[in-house]
């Protein structure tokens, strides 16, 4: 339950979260962290990055990509939880942990048949 009237209107800015967006917010940042991980695992078995974006940050930051990665994708959640109340968001934060959740899971099946 909100606790101001104003924070009941739909849509708009609180200040105050519910904890099943805590945990899908930390889910997309650890899920972020892994494929990080694994992506570094799958280049030092000679495999190589498919999105341009991350390879020009490898080519750009090296082993340390990852730096980089985690600052876009935090700052990205902070919007997110930020913007909670505006009307597609839940689904966007839903849809994000799905995406990661699949790319997470080929990566592992890439390094369980290596």
């Amino acid at each position: 339950m909100l606790r101001r009237e104003e924070d009941r209107q739909k849509g708009g800015y609180v200040d105050r979260y519910s904890p099943s967006l805590l945990f899908f917010l930390l889910l997309i940042i650890g899920l972020n962290l892994l494929d990080a991980l694994f992506t570094m695992m799958i280049l030092d078995y000679g495999g190589c990055e498919v999105n341009p974006i991350v390879r020009s940050a490898i080519g750009v930051y090296g082993d340390r990509f990852w730096v980089w990665k985690f600052s876009i994708v935090s700052a990205n959640v902070i919007l997110l939880c930020l913007h909670i109340k505006f009307k597609y968001v839940k689904k966007i934060i839903l849809g994000i942990c799905l995406v990661y959740l699949t790319i997470v899971i080929y990566q592992i099946r890439l390094l369980a048949f290596h």
